[in-house]
């Protein structure tokens, strides 16, 4: 019983809650604990992306310990610190699309200080459209995300539902009602020598053919 108390869910949809929720979810990822929070597609499950054992709980919490979660990020300045190089696409479809469905795979720094559980030299990253999301990334920085529910159940579309998933693991759960547009995140690999669409998602190929024509179609089946 005393654990469950630990467990918290806050009603963003509440002023006041949402400034507790808020806070609590920021201490919380500054302590290495996980938090669950609203984004523009589904709810996501984060973790500070520059403390490990944080990053190796969350996988460990969805079930799936080693796959490389995206990074999201509250600020496009805060690109520019996370990869190596940025071609003109990349930085093209951030003008264009962030923040808002659009993951960009990117070669990261190699000074960079994170597991993510991937040696490849690379990273998912993302600026959501959600104002709670951005608020929080705003003061924890980068953070470790993936979508709240374990490998093989449905994808949170509520914190509750999340909750029901998650349980123990997470130490505070923001709600702000149902998720709006529960399609995925389109996703771009910018790390070869031509960008190309990996998955078409929320943004299609036209509107992203509109910002970078030479984009391509992964023949990866």
């Amino acid at each position: 019983m005393a654990d469950w108390l630990l467990v918290m869910l806050y009603d963003c949809r509440s002023l006041a809650d949402r400034d507790r929720g808020i806070a609590a979810a920021i201490e919380a990822v500054r302590n290495g604990e996980l938090v669950v929070l609203p984004t523009d597609t589904v709810y996501g499950i984060g973790a500070d992306a520059f403390t490990p054992y944080a990053v190796k709980a969350l996988l460990d919490a969805k079930g799936v310990p080693h796959a490389p979660p995206p990074v999201l990020i509250g600020s496009r300045h805060t690109l520019d610190g996370l990869a190596y190089t940025l071609p003109a696409a990349a930085r093209d479809l951030v003008q264009a699309f962030w923040p808002g469905a659009l993951t960009i795979l990117v070669k990261h720094s190699a000074s960079l200080r994170w597991d993510l559980g991937d040696d490849s030299g690379t990273v998912a990253v993302r600026m959501p459209l959600h104002p709670v999301a951005l608020e929080v990334l705003r003061e924890t920085g980068p953070m470790a995300v993936a979508s709240a529910n374990k490998v093989g159940q449905p994808a949170a579309l509520t914190a509750d539902q999340a909750r029901d998933q998650l349980a123990y693991s997470v130490r505070a759960y923001l709600e702000a009602g149902p998720a709006v547009d529960p399609v995925p995140s389109t996703i771009v690999d910018l790390t070869g020598d031509e960008p190309v669409l990996v998955r078409e998602g929320a943004i299609d190929l036209a509107r992203l053919r509109d910002v970078v024509p030479e984009l391509r179609e992964s023949q990866v089946a």
